[in-house]
């Protein structure tokens, strides 16, 4: 269906309310290259006090904001830590080698998430034959991992660790408001023993685009320099940073809505005899369904959109729902509909 009534394929696909839209229409403009849209000033100012830093800047797209860290804490050579299944490694098409000439280090993670032992064993001894570890990146909420929380008190024994050897650490925040509202701890202090931290605008928080990376001033200088480098000056940009005002205003306290929901579509599919869930993992807006054995996911997922609910395919045997903005309790309700008359 070209315009199914229920997209559950992720929380990107959200459409600006009418609300925003008029937000975006009133916005003050300039040219951001020159520093002089005020409304991208008001945006990258409120974001860094709201996590905590010195300064923010202004993306089109989070990739750019973990490709532009990436290559400003790091020289190319060395090496970064990570999680297997983090976005970085997975989707954003081998950027931190193209753009940095950085390797990723990928350790496997429980639904994404290390301790701090294992990253103080893959941090690399000073040897003329190895790279240079350079740097510690985390997700929260972790994507292929479910939309878990990372455990506050396991990030700040890993950052222990990460000041012992002087190491930087990224946080990519895609959905670090998700992760926010679900645990109740403020963005700043999931943001604390971070040197450098996003989130996106454009997923939970239903703008159009964007994202908004924050760290020192220093960081920030760099990450501007490298951000033209990167082809991501961008001019009279107000009219996406008012959406992100906008949203910080209306659209932080309804997350919880979503949760709600993801986790009502959780239990109720996990009583499905065709599909198994770990509720366990599902703390935000992310319900990742593994198929039994007598159907695929691409089937599955065929049917389900012949049906008007179009999910995304994750694996062989493993689909993914996200509730969002444009979901409402009537949509999850047809949606299980769908689930149930097919499968149940």
């Amino acid at each position: 269906m070209s315009d199914p009534a229920i997209d559950l394929r992720s929380d990107t696909v959200t459409r600006p309310t009418a609300a925003m839209r008029q937000t975006m229409f009133e916005a003050e403009v300039g040219d951001d290259v020159y520093g002089e849209d005020p409304t991208v000033n008001r945006l990258q100012e409120r974001v860094a006090r709201l996590l905590g830093k010195e300064k923010g800047l202004f993306f089109p797209t989070g990739t750019m904001c973990n490709q532009v860290a990436i290559a400003t804490h790091t020289r190319p050579g060395q090496e970064v830590i990570c999680d297997r299944d983090c976005h970085v490694f997975n989707y954003e098409r081998g950027g931190a080698s193209h753009l940095s000439g950085v390797q990723l280090h990928t350790l496997s993670g429980q639904h994404g998430i290390l301790s701090a032992e294992q990253v103080r064993s893959a941090i690399r001894p000073v040897d003329l034959h190895e790279p240079m570890t350079a740097l510690i990146l985390l997700e929260n909420t972790h994507n292929r991992g479910g939309g878990v929380v990372y455990p506050q008190p396991l990030i700040l024994d890993i950052a222990e660790v990460a000041h012992q050897y002087r190491l930087p650490m990224h946080l990519d925040g895609a959905r670090l408001l998700n992760a926010s509202v679900a645990s109740g701890l403020s963005p700043a202090e999931l943001a604390a023993p971070f040197d450098s931290v996003y989130f996106c605008l454009s997923k939970g928080l239903g703008c159009p685009a964007g994202s908004v990376l924050a760290g020192g001033a220093d960081f920030i200088a760099q990450a501007t320099r490298l951000r033209k480098a990167f082809g991501g000056g961008m001019r009279q940009v107000g009219l996406l940073a008012a959406a992100g005002l906008y949203a910080l205003d209306h659209h932080i306290e309804r997350l919880a809505e979503d949760h709600r929901r993801a986790r009502q579509l959780a239990e109720q599919l996990a009583q499905l005899p065709a599909f198994s869930v770990d509720l366990e993992v599902v703390h935000t807006n992310i319900v990742m369904v593994d198929v039994q054995a007598d159907y695929t996911a691409a089937a599955v997922a065929a049917d389900l959109a012949a049906h008007g609910v179009r999910v995304s395919v994750f694996g062989p045997q493993r689909l993914r729902l996200v509730t969002h903005l444009d979901i409402n309790d009537g949509a999850i309700e047809q949606a299980l509909a769908v689930f149930k008359r097919l499968y149940g």
